[in-house]
C-alpha cells in the first residue's frame, strides 16, 4: 500500500455493498479502510468473509476517510451523503442517487459547496459494451429495451424504475442529449406494494422514440437493448456484453445488409466504476456518472413512475 493510495470506506454492506468492499480490497491506488453498517450481523459476515475492519460508528469511519462508497437503502442516501461530502469526503453513492429529485439537489449542492466528488453507482453505463456502444457513435430513431428479473427481496424500498429500469433511462440519455417532451407508461405492482413490471414509451426532442420494458417478476433474466438507426442496426446484449450489429450499404442502387463489428473489451462493469470513482477522485479523467447525470435520470423515472401509478389506480 502507497501512502498516497485513496482511503476508501463502505457504509452500508448488504447486496451490493459486500461487492464494492470485494473489489475494493484489489483496487490499486486504493486502500480500503474499513466497512460500516447498522446490522452487526451482515458487518461482522463481509469482514470475516474479505478480512476487512468493521467501525462501529458513522462518525468513527468517516474521520478515517478520503472517500466513501454508500449502498445503504435509498431513504439513507441524501443523509448519509451529504454528511460525509460536509467532512470533506468524496462519495460514491449507490443508483438512484436519491428518492426524490429534491434529494439529488441537496446531495449535488452539497457536493458543489465542499468541492469534492459526487458520482453516481449506474453500473450498466459501466459495462463495456455500453461504453462500446456510445463510442460507436450515430443517431438512432428507435430505442428497444427489455430489462428481465426474478423476484428477490432485495431493493423493495424502491419500485422496479428506480431499482432497474433507471439503468436504461441514464444510458437513454447518454444515447439521445435532446431531452424528452412526452412519456407514457404502464406498471402494476405483483409481488411487492410498489410497482414491479412497467413499461414506458419515451418521446424524445430530437424525434427519437424508445421503448422499455422493466420486470423483477419474470421467470427468467433478460438484459437487452436495440437500436434502429437509418442505416444500421445494433443488438446490445448486457449479460454476454456484446454487440451484434448490421448496415446498410448503397452501391450502384443495389442496397445490401453486410455485418458491421463492433469490438468490446469485456471486464466487470462494477469493478469499472469503482476505478472511474478512483479516478475522478485523484483528478484524472474517467467515466464516472455525475450527480447531474445521476438526476436526470431520476428526474425522468419519478415522471414514469407517476405516469404508471396513474395505469395502475385505473385498472
Amino acid at each position: 500500500m502507497a501512502t498516497s493510495d485513496l482511503r476508501v470506506g463502505v457504509f452500508g454492506v448488504g447486496a451490493l455493498g459486500r461487492h464494492h468492499t470485494r473489489i475494493l480490497g484489489g483496487l490499486p491506488g486504493v486502500e480500503r479502510v474499513g466497512i460500516h453498517d447498522p446490522n452487526p450481523e451482515t458487518a461482522a459476515a463481509v469482514a470475516a468473509e474479505y478480512g476487512v475492519p468493521i467501525f462501529g460508528s458513522f462518525d468513527e469511519l468517516a474521520g478515517a476517510i478520503d472517500a466513501a462508497v454508500v449502498a445503504a437503502p435509498t431513504v439513507a442516501h441524501v443523509d448519509l451523503g451529504t454528511r460525509l461530502l460536509e467532512r470533506g469526503v468524496h462519495v460514491l453513492i449507490e443508483k438512484p442517487i436519491a428518492a426524490s429529485v429534491a434529494g439529488a439537489d441537496e446531495l449535488i449542492d452539497a457536493a458543489r459547496r465542499a468541492g469534492r466528488v459526487l458520482a453516481v453507482g449506474h453500473v450498466e453505463f459501466h459495462n463495456p459494451a455500453v461504453a462500446a456502444l456510445l463510442a460507436a457513435g450515430g443517431a438512432p430513431r428507435f430505442v428497444e429495451i427489455e430489462r428481465l428479473g426474478v423476484f428477490t427481496p432485495r431493493s423493495l424500498d424502491v419500485d422496479v424504475i428506480a431499482d432497474l429500469m433507471i439503468h436504461d433511462l441514464q444510458i437513454l440519455l447518454e444515447l439521445d442529449s435532446s431531452g424528452i417532451h412526452e412519456v407514457r407508461a404502464v406498471g402494476i405492482p405483483v409481488l411487492s406494494g410498489r410497482i414491479d413490471i412497467v413499461n414506458a414509451r419515451l418521446a424524445f426532442a430530437s424525434g427519437m422514440v424508445a421503448n422499455v420494458t422493466a420486470s423483477r417478476v419474470s421467470g427468467e433474466r433478460a438484459r437487452k437493448l436495440r437500436a434502429f438507426y437509418p442505416d444500421r442496426y445494433r443488438s446490445l446484449d448486457y449479460q454476454a456484453q456484446e454487440i451484434k450489429g448490421y448496415r446498410l450499404e448503397s452501391n450502384g442502387g443495389e442496397k445490401r445488409i453486410l455485418p458491421e463489428s463492433i469490438a468490446v473489451e469485456k471486464g466487470e462493469p462494477l469493478r469499472l466504476e469503482l476505478e472511474a470513482f478512483r479516478d475522478a477522485c485523484l483528478g484524472v479523467e474517467n467515466r464516472s456518472v455525475g450527480g447531474e447525470s445521476a438526476r436526470a435520470a431520476l428526474a425522468v423515472a419519478v415522471e414514469v413512475a407517476r405516469c404508471a401509478a396513474g395505469s395502475a389506480a385505473g385498472a
